[in-house]
Formats: C-alpha cells, sequence, structure tokens
C-alpha cells in the first residue's frame, strides 16, 4: 500500500516488488514451530517470483470495494449499530492512521476490522467454544481512511478465547485488521492487541516476533483524548504499510 511521491522514478513492478522481507525480528518467520499451524502452513521451499501483471496492479476503489462486500453508512464502522438492540460488554473507539513507510499519510484506504464479543466467541460456524453468542454483535465492519489516511470504528473491547495450539492455550484479546490501498498487492493483514494483556507473553503468535520494537506496534494505546466521556474508551492504533523495507 506504499503511495509514492509522484515524481518517484520507479516503475509500478519496483513499487510493489515482492523483495520486501527484511528480517525475522521485523517479520515473523513462515516457519514458527511454537505456532502450530505454520508447521502445516509454512512452505518448504523457496518461494516463485512471479512479476505482477495488470491485474494485480490495477487502481481499485475503495467505495466500489465497500459497497461489494455489502459494508456502507454509518454501520459499517460503528459495530454496536449492525443490529436492533445493544450488544453487550465495554464500548471502545479504535482509531489511528493509515501510513506508508515514509510516514505519509495513505488516504483511500479500505480498513476491515473482524473480532470475538465480549465472551471470546467469533459468529461464525467454526466457532464452536462453550462461550454465549451475542445476537446483537457480529463482529466485523469496515471504513476508508480521510485524507489525513486516519480511521475510527467503534466496537466492543473482545474476550480472551482458549484455541488448541497447546495446553490449556488463550488468545489474548485481540482485534483484525487488513488494509487494503490502491491495489490488491498492496495489503496487510495485522491484529491489535491492547495493552497490559498478561496473556501476551504467552502467546506463540505475538511472540512470533522477537523485536520489541515490533512487539509494541501490535499493541493499541489508551488515548484520553479521544475518549467519549461516560461512553467508550478509545485507543490508538497506526498501522504502517512497507516498513523499513520502503527505504
Amino acid at each position: 500500500m506504499v503511495r509514492p511521491p509522484a515524481d518517484d522514478p520507479r516503475s509500478p513492478e519496483q513499487l510493489h516488488s515482492p523483495e520486501r522481507r527484511v528480517s525475522p525480528e521485523i517479520e515473523p518467520p513462515h516457519l514458527h514451530p511454537a505456532y502450530r499451524s505454520t508447521v502445516l502452513r509454512a512452505p518448504s521451499r523457496p518461494p516463485v517470483r512471479i512479476p505482477y501483471g495488470p491485474g494485480e496492479l490495477a487502481r481499485l476503489n475503495a467505495a466500489t470495494l465497500l459497497a461489494n462486500i455489502g459494508r456502507t453508512g454509518p454501520q459499517a464502522s460503528d459495530l454496536t449499530r449492525q443490529h436492533a438492540g445493544e450488544p453487550i460488554g465495554e464500548r471502545i473507539i479504535v482509531e489511528g492512521q493509515i501510513l506508508d513507510g515514509a510516514g505519509r499519510p495513505v488516504p483511500g484506504a479500505l480498513i476491515e476490522v473482524w473480532q470475538a464479543n465480549a465472551a471470546g466467541r467469533y459468529a461464525h460456524a467454526v466457532d464452536q467454544h462453550p462461550a454465549p453468542l451475542d445476537p446483537n454483535f457480529t463482529g466485523a465492519g469496515a471504513c476508508i481512511s480521510n485524507e489525513q489516511g486516519r480511521y475510527h470504528f467503534l466496537t466492543i473491547r473482545p474476550g480472551a478465547y482458549p484455541w488448541g495450539n497447546h495446553a490449556n492455550a488463550w488468545r489474548p484479546a485481540h482485534i483484525h485488521f487488513s488494509v487494503i490501498g490502491n491495489a490488491f498487492v498492496e495489503r496487510v493483514v495485522t491484529q491489535m492487541y491492547f495493552p497490559g494483556d498478561p496473556l501476551l507473553e504467552h502467546d506463540p503468535i505475538y511472540g512470533a516476533l522477537s523485536d520489541q520494537g515490533a512487539r509494541a506496534s501490535l499493541v493499541g494505546q489508551l488515548d484520553l483524548s479521544a475518549t467519549v466521556p461516560a461512553f467508550a474508551l478509545a485507543f490508538h492504533f497506526d498501522i504502517v504499510v512497507g516498513g523499513r523495507s520502503y527505504e
């Protein structure tokens, strides 16, 4: 999703080169045995690098994408207003800025979120663990970043949940993010954790990053200036696309 200046001399192929991995400290390795799913998913051979074509580099319109996935109107970014009643749990605001690797704002980006409810359960048929579903909370939303690259969601603070990675394994509370910029190849998928969560040190996904700065970038920060008094706490979470590999 790196958006270069107009006078950038590089071609689209150079700007969106697959040669973007930097180091295992900054980007997690494909194979991290503590995260057991990677044992099955990680490639056993070096990747085959195929140049991007017109389909991958074609400019996308975030508003059209939102319409295609059926997420339009204020309720798309307000996950508490998507049903007839109020969802159960603590209301929170999640806001921040989408930036490129040089620190410039990325306007017009499509930001999607999905998460568990306050009891730690997803509204998905695969999630069958014995926590209650909330009929007034689906746990999915979307918005488009403004001219300053900023986004804003109102949602419910998710709960921790068990998973089958290892004995007595629990995932820290988190919100999933997908960001798409000007083209499908300009996409990043990440997670926002919450400050002070004691489960972070036990989470192998979070632990796949050995760089402390990279880990810190995954934790949203309490932002009292954006909090709505007597209504919802706010957490600030910037997403940098391109990172150090852009330099």
